[in-house]
């Protein structure tokens, strides 16, 4: 799963793995690692909505990882919703929601043109750009930034340290210390600066998180903004501009941005593997017994194309696993939405031509065995003069 040939094609992986194991297959995340991956979206969905018997909390599983394995950063216990279960998982979740539930989502509308501006002007006279670097990263982070109330130079250090995370190898634990002390650095100025933001609405909320706690906190939502959205909005726009059904129709205007990322997130999901559970004890589901204190990681990609679920209709259909379900479902998926399809349609509004700029089966996929990630979209488009600033 860590390897390049599973990220040029993972879905032959998947067709391959459910011929012979069926819904949950044993794998490796990085060498000597075991997990099991749930590719069944059936058994997925049974797994989410059960926290009893599969918490999230990996506390047992560690004792036996080493501290340099590439993807314990990914795995490991957290002071936050996402690695806890019980009265642990709701005090922080509740924390979470009401952090996310003061954004304004109006105003985000004005955030979104007022950086995608600048970016896209920076690089349409050319002709040319990639959007992975030249756009949907630097609108992604800066989004973020605002809505968590992080400075530039604090976010600079947060998304080296997240994308070295989830790359998975020898860099990973480095990111993970480069993340932690970059949040530690936030929670403080927060702490002397109050504002309308997530990282002040967390200090100030009445579960009265440790400053710990608040690192892990904006960790958790860093690691499911920065890579998911990214990566969402670039294969989105990668469906957007090699698929002729898509090609026509949404350029065209008969079908909506949001149409064309509801597929992306049925068929192509940003976050192709996560929603790591542990059993409390050995487990049998399927004829299948799951080891205790071992990884089950659910394969949103997998499942989203199970056959089990084939003939839906992906367009219009949102019951895809893409924001996971269950307790651990993703509280911040309406801000996403937003902060996504703003994103491309600020793009393809400003720059209607544009295509891409190499045969579409050239483009790269980033390997590491969480993300489905291009390591570049590369365009080209005709010239054309700077738009004004709203």
């Amino acid at each position: 799963m860590y390897s390049p040939e599973f990220a040029a094609d993972p879905q032959a992986a998947y067709r391959k793995m459910r011929e012979r194991f069926g819904s949950l297959v044993p794998v490796e995340l990085s060498p000597g690692i075991r997990a099991t991956l749930v590719i069944g979206y059936h058994t997925a969905v049974r797994i989410l909505n059960d926290p009893d018997h599969f918490p999230a909390d990996p506390r047992m599983w560690e004792r036996n990882i080493p501290k340099d394995c590439p993807v314990l950063p990914m795995l490991q216990f957290r002071p936050a919703a996402l690695r806890t279960t019980g009265a642990e998982h709701a005090r922080y979740r509740q924390a979470n929601v009401a952090g996310l539930a003061g954004v304004d989502l109006y105003a985000m509308h004005s955030t979104v043109e007022q950086f995608a501006i600048p970016l896209i002007n920076s690089f349409c006279a050319s002709g040319s750009a990639d959007l992975l670097s030249q756009y949907a990263f630097p609108l992604v982070f800066q989004a973020l930034n605002s809505m968590l109330g992080c400075t530039p130079e604090i976010g600079q250090q947060v998304a080296i340290g997240m994308s070295q995370i989830f790359e998975g190898g020898a860099d990973a634990e480095a990111g993970n210390n480069m993340l932690a002390s970059a949040l530690a650095d936030l929670v403080g100025l927060r702490k002397r600066e109050p504002g309308d933001d997530v990282a002040t609405r967390l200090l100030q909320h009445p579960a009265a998180l440790t400053d710990e706690e608040l690192v892990h906190q904006l960790l958790v939502l860093y690691g499911a903004g920065i890579e998911p959205m990214l990566n969402l909005v670039v294969n989105t726009l990668r469906l957007m501009l090699t698929d002729d059904r898509f090609a026509g129709d949404v350029l065209g205007g008969s079908m909506s941005t949001r149409d064309a990322l509801d597929e992306v997130l049925f068929t192509d999901p940003p976050l192709a593997n996560f929603c790591m559970t542990y059993p409390r004890q050995p487990t049998l589901i399927e004829d299948t017994w799951l080891p205790a204190h071992e990884p089950v990681v659910i394969s949103m990609a997998a499942c989203n194309n199970d056959p089990a679920i084939a003939g839906l209709d992906v367009i219009h259909n949102r019951a895809h696993l893409s924001w996971s379900t269950g307790p651990h479902g993703c509280p911040a998926k309406s801000v996403a939405y937003l902060i996504v399809q703003d994103a491309i349609d600020q793009l393809l509004d400003a720059l209607p031509e544009i295509r891409l700029a190499v045969p579409a089966e050239d483009l790269v996929w980033r390997p590491g065995a969480f993300h489905r990630s291009l390591a570049a979209l590369p365009v080209v488009f005709p010239s054309t003069p700077p738009l004004p600033m709203p």
